[in-house]
């Protein structure tokens, strides 16, 4: 998998329907109520990098704060995007490429929070043959995909020199010569298990890719009609993730993602987990003063510029349509 792919799957629904009632829970929504019932759909088929999510809805935590969640796994053949459009589902997994479309284009959707603080998008090399960092891979094959021709490849273009001439079709494919796009917590350990070789993994967020990624994504009308709903689903989250990511009893979460998912097993989970919190891609930078989900307003202004001057944006877009900062940077799980 890799983060240029965003999929998703079957109906949905916006709205509020009755369901179980609920014990009172300090900080939540009280008893004698009905669950909310909120849907998020996910961005691929059910992985570790969707865990905190998972968590949340295992452990009961959306239902302390009153909500009755459903996690949609993804599919290859699913589009999140059409989904939220067309108001089959209340949220979607996503980044912030597609939040500045929405203010570009002036459709009524915005980013809300980011689990993200790094975008897992990495270009794996070979090792002991000279391509140890990006700035040496400037002139070489690399193996990308369609999505990635118009995210992050503008920006290594930019940045480091790289040029379309480069770019060779996106495949499996681990020659000594042909350096190729993956997603941290996958591709390197396919790689390890079947070719038994640690490949040279460059990380695009530590050279300045300020994308922020697997987003909650929302209509403005949620967000305004449902403001106390979407608080609530946001921080359930939060805690979700801030369990996950420190192994806090994990296990119904890890049951429930390997049913979602028949291709995933236990060690890909341990890889994953582990390299996430290796390489801070749920806490670092803003993460560990604001709390997981963190944004600013610094950052989504630095990634417009960057990515406007390697050409993927027009000037002129009112960013402030594209995020809100209003659920967010409360503190929930920062180290």
């Amino acid at each position: 998998m890799t983060m240029t792919k965003y999929r998703l799957t079957r109906r949905g629904a916006l709205g509020l329907i009755g369901g179980a009632a609920l014990v009172a829970v300090p900080g939540a929504r009280v008893s004698a109520q009905t669950l909310d019932k909120v849907s998020y759909q996910t961005n691929w088929r059910a992985q570790a990098e969707h865990g905190g999510f998972y968590l949340a809805a295992a452990n009961g935590i959306y239902k302390k704060y009153g909500i009755d969640a459903e996690i949609r796994p993804g599919g290859p053949q699913q589009n999140p995007s059409q989904l939220l459009l067309g108001g089959r589902v209340d949220m979607i997994m996503s980044n912030s490429f597609e939040a500045i479309r929405y203010a570009q284009e002036n459709i009524p959707f915005l980013c809300i929070a980011s689990i993200f603080q790094k975008d897992p998008q990495v270009i794996i090399s070979h090792p002991g043959v000279g391509n140890d960092s990006l700035a040496a891979l400037k002139g070489k094959p690399i193996l990308v995909g369609a999505a990635g021709r118009t995210s992050y490849w503008p920006f290594l273009k930019a940045k480091f020199g790289y040029t379309d001439e480069q770019i060779r079709p996106y495949t499996f494919n681990m020659d000594k010569t042909i350096s190729q796009q993956g997603f941290l917590s996958s591709e390197p350990f396919a790689i390890q298990k079947q070719g038994g070789v640690t490949p040279v993994v460059h990380l695009i967020a530590d050279a300045g890719f300020e994308n922020y990624n697997t987003t909650i994504n929302i209509s403005r009308k949620m967000v305004d009609e449902k403001k106390d709903l979407v608080q609530r689903f946001v921080t359930a989250s939060l805690e979700g993730w801030a369990a996950y990511m420190k192994g806090q009893d994990v296990g119904a979460a890890n049951a429930q993602i390997l049913k979602d998912n028949p291709d995933m097993d236990q060690e890909k989970i341990n890889y994953a987990v582990k390299v996430m919190n290796e390489k801070g891609i749920v806490l670092s930078g803003d993460a560990l003063t604001l709390g997981i989900g963190a944004m600013t307003d610094a950052r989504w202004a630095s990634f417009y510029k960057t990515m406007t001057e390697a050409g993927v944006f027009p000037a002129g877009i009112d960013l402030k349509k594209a995020y809100s900062l209003e659920f967010i940077n409360k503190g929930v799980g920062k180290a």
